[in-house]
């Protein structure tokens, strides 16, 4: 399974560029018969709605059917899906899928002469028509084409990218109504993320510290009404085992608020403290090539702690593995464990997590199938 992943890894690049010269050929049969048709509509002005319905139903087909070919074969997995039915700008798509669709045909028109040429050489040289040096001459040549024909086709399966993203992409009107949209919505998550830091402070301040205060003022007013000096002691020795117990319980308080250690050590050294401090193992990998500001390092710390924490307590993980890197202008943080899975992604913290990066213009996913494993992707972009 594994060989022939592999192997269709190498082939899907240069069978999308194939197929991509068979869809360029119905589309340039689709835009003849559309341009002949728009030319008869003016003629005759009343079939003109008619043509025109045809042409943008048979050109989203046209459309979607690029999309798969783009998706499945040239791993182009971040397009828009198309509309179902053809825009202006997807039809100006498909004529522009002209060029690519015959520099291919021209890149395997090329490939199939060499295997000709190629299969004649070998002829030749099996019936000893050749001499040695004019077959590896033959042969250095071929090789040297074979490797230009390669790049040649991934260059053309990359121009077919950029002009689907360039063309089937959404314009500049919806990109910024996209845009407005996801500025709102972060808006109201960082709004709620704050409500519900406050919520959690006030219950851990209200149920955790408070209470223990509380304790130790009538610890030491005991203390105080004691008569026995052993009394007095023991009571006084209790109480200051409380304000030391208070104080780690304020600091575990203004630690889930700011990590304080961020400030003189960076993310991949505070989560190899947090990870030798975990009851399960912890691999970390951090390749950042600069330190990134304080706000990105904070949430990043932050689901890093989180998914940890979801692995410890309900995942029964044995192994969790943390790769941090940066990847096309994006810090990229994928916490991985291979726990029994079943993770919320709306459940309180991971939620909570999504708004916090969401605020930073961010994305959160979360993959953690029944069974596991749970994968936990956070992606924050470059400042």
């Amino acid at each position: 399974m594994c060989v022939r992943d592999r192997w269709w890894g190498r082939l899907r690049l240069p069978a999308g560029v194939a197929v991509g010269i068979a869809t360029a050929v119905v589309e340039v049969v689709f835009l003849a018969v559309a341009a002949v048709a728009f030319s008869v509509c003016a003629l005759a002005p009343a079939a003109g709605r008619r043509v025109a319905g045809l042409t943008s139903r048979y050109g989203g087909w046209l459309v979607r059917m690029e999309h798969r070919r783009l998706v499945g074969l040239l791993a182009a997995e971040d397009l828009p899906a198309p509309n179902t039915v053809a825009s202006r700008r997807q039809v100006g798509y498909l004529t522009a899928r002209l060029l690519p669709g015959t520099l291919g045909l021209l890149a395997y028109a090329v490939l199939g002469i060499g295997v000709v040429l190629a299969g004649i050489v070998l002829r030749a040289a099996v019936r000893g028509e050749l001499t040695l040096l004019d077959a590896l001459s033959q042969v250095a040549v071929g090789a040297v084409l074979l490797l230009l024909n390669v790049q040649a086709v991934a260059s053309i399966a990359a121009l077919d990218i950029r002009l689907a993203r360039r063309l089937l992409g959404p314009g500049s009107r919806a990109e910024l109504t996209r845009r407005v949209r996801e500025l709102t919505t972060s808006r109201a998550g960082v709004i709620a993320a704050v409500d519900t830091e406050r919520q959690r402070i006030a219950h851990d301040l209200h149920d955790g510290l408070q209470q223990r205060l509380v304790a130790l003022g009538i610890l030491l007013g005991r203390a105080r009404r004691a008569r026995d000096a052993d009394r007095t002691h023991a009571l006084l020795a209790q109480a200051h085992e409380d304000v030391q117990r208070a104080i780690e319980e304020l600091r575990e308080v203004a630690w889930r608020v700011y990590p304080s250690a961020l400030d003189g050590s960076d993310l991949g050294e505070v989560l190899a403290i947090v990870a030798r401090g975990s009851e399960v193992p912890v691999r970390i990998r951090c390749e950042l090539p600069a330190r990134p500001e304080r706000q990105l390092e904070t949430v990043l710390y932050f689901v890093a702690c989180e998914a940890l924490t979801n692995a410890t307590k309900h995942a029964a993980a044995t192994l969790v593995t943390v790769d941090i890197g940066v990847r096309d202008g994006w810090i990229r943080m994928r916490v991985h464990d291979d726990g029994v899975g079943g993770a919320d992604p709306t459940g309180r913290g991971l939620s909570g997590l999504a708004r916090r990066v969401a605020a930073l213009d961010g994305r959160l996913r979360v993959t953690s199938p029944a069974g596991g494993p749970t994968t936990v992707l956070a992606e924050l972009p470059c400042a």
